[in-house]
């Protein structure tokens, strides 16, 4: 648990110096909370996990939620991960403004794999840390402690982990710890801004509709309708979507790259990164729907490209200018080529990178384009201008605070 203390007096002359202002954060307007503010992030969640629970009838304030309130498809950022998705939605900007696109990129003088798991990584404030330091009283609590020091960064406030607090990381009960808490939190403190995101164990197991599932989005549907029930605005989205990577026989459909690029330029000549990779392999052995790779001599990158794309199983492959232009990517943290798979296929290295006895089900992943559509559900009916065309799950705090009835 990570707290900075703050005095009554400083955060009472917060309030008045701030209350019906508007704070600036990374180029973006938001106005100060007329009520409390909650966002939660259902790691994993596509909008098929919703709509099956409430077709099971154990999601009666999601149903209700999407009766009356302000409900739509919007797109998360790529690639489709937790780390960059999380970080935008806190920064409301996307990779290219923040930094983190994925959690692996390869340090070209080095030659070794970066991980961005550290505060010095980001590159952006966040509105949370913005708002706190203008007097505002914020929590955050995230399910995996991967990402606790970042959604932390800069914050005058509590940012703690249900992992760090115990919780264990394979099982429903870490994400259930991080609503339960929530509503404590609410009930006890009740902050002007509170964030919350969950993990998405339970998706990469099991899919829409399945008891398991149905079980467990029962209870974030009873902990959402607790948050709704404190009397604060609440906006719920999710980082990424979640599907099957399977063939029919339910085996992975796997392009391994690393070994493809050896037997096309040889050895040395191309380092695949997968931005997926993290402690938690239990969760999708490392497998993702997103890579990115480091050409090394002579290689002609156009010739790799044209030979990607011509993969069964590649939906994407582009050179990273391009790739950065189109997906918002942080150019000195991309590789040469960015590859993304199509929605049943996922990207590997090699073979023996990857321990597949760990997965405990069929696998399922993300990180693609397959995994971009999210929902936003907001438990109030809201006007937006006409000009607003496309929304995006990183304007979940543009909507909490600035959106109208």
């Amino acid at each position: 648990m990570r707290e900075r203390g703050r005095s009554n007096g400083r955060y009472i002359l917060g309030l008045v110096k701030s209350f019906n202002s508007v704070i600036q954060v990374n180029g973006r307007r938001y106005r100060w909370p007329q009520k409390p503010l909650v966002v939660v992030c259902l790691d994993g969640s596509p909008f098929d996990y919703l709509y099956e629970a409430i077709a099971a009838g154990v999601a009666p304030y999601l149903n209700s939620l999407m009766a009356s309130g302000f409900t739509q498809v919007v797109e998360a950022a790529m690639p489709t991960f937790t780390n960059p998705n999380n970080l935008s939605i806190v920064t409301g900007v996307p990779p290219s403004r923040h930094g983190i696109s994925g959690n692996y990129f390869l340090d070209r003088e080095s030659g070794h794999a970066v991980m961005m798991n550290d505060p010095s990584f980001l590159r952006a404030e966040t509105i949370p840390a913005a708002f706190s330091r203008a007097g505002a009283k914020v929590v955050i609590i995230t399910a995996k402690d991967k990402l606790r020091e970042l959604l932390g960064s800069g914050l005058d406030g509590t940012c703690l982990s249900a992992e760090r607090e115990g919780q264990p990381v394979y099982s429903p009960l870490l994400s259930e710890y991080v609503l339960r808490r929530g509503v404590e939190i609410m009930k006890s403190v009740c902050p002007d801004i509170l964030y919350l995101s969950t993990s998405d164990y339970v998706q990469h197991l099991h899919p829409p509709g399945s008891r398991e599932a149905n079980e467990f989005y029962a209870v974030i549907d009873h902990h959402l309708s607790e948050l709704d029930r404190s009397g604060a605005r609440l906006v719920v989205t999710a980082d990424h979507g979640m599907s099957a990577k399977t063939d029919e026989q339910g085996l992975p459909r796997i392009i391994f790259l690393q070994t493809l690029l050896h037997e096309w330029l040889g050895d040395g000549k191309a380092t695949v990164i997968l931005p997926i990779t993290d402690p938690y392999v239990t969760h999708h052995g490392a497998l993702g729907s997103f890579a990115t790779v480091y050409l090394n001599g002579d290689a002609d990158v156009s010739n790799v490209v044209r030979r990607l794309r011509a993969l069964p199983g590649v939906e994407v492959a582009l050179q990273r200018t391009a790739a950065c232009r189109r997906f918002q990517l942080p150019a000195d943290r991309t590789g040469d080529i960015v590859v993304c798979a199509s929605g049943d296929t996922v990207l590997g290295t090699q073979p023996k990178d990857h321990d597949l006895s760990k997965l405990r089900a069929p696998l399922r992943s993300h990180g693609g384009l397959a995994e971009r559509a999210v929902p936003m559900l907001v438990n109030q009916s809201i006007s937006l201008d006409k000009n607003i065309r496309r929304l995006r799950s990183y304007d979940a705090f543009w909507i909490g605070l600035n959106a109208g009835g």
